[in-house]
């Protein structure tokens, strides 16, 4: 259960943007999504080998 606290004074709208913020990275929705199909173990493993690649990529061209 998300809770949040809403000081005296503040907006709506920022208590909205908060639970937004803290709902997003509790990762509910991702885990939803990946759950409605099945992928294999060798799809996931060969994305995250791919994500890794990109990022050391980024890394190296962001130190040169």
């Amino acid at each position: 259960m998300i809770i949040v606290p809403v000081k005296e004074g503040e907006s709506i709208d920022r208590a909205l943007k908060k639970y937004k913020r803290k709902f997003e990275k509790t990762g509910v929705m991702r885990e939803l999504r990946s759950r409605q199909k099945f992928t294999k173990p060798s799809v996931i493993q060969r994305e995250q080998k791919l994500k890794a690649i990109y990022v050391q990529q980024l890394r190296q061209q962001s130190e040169s």
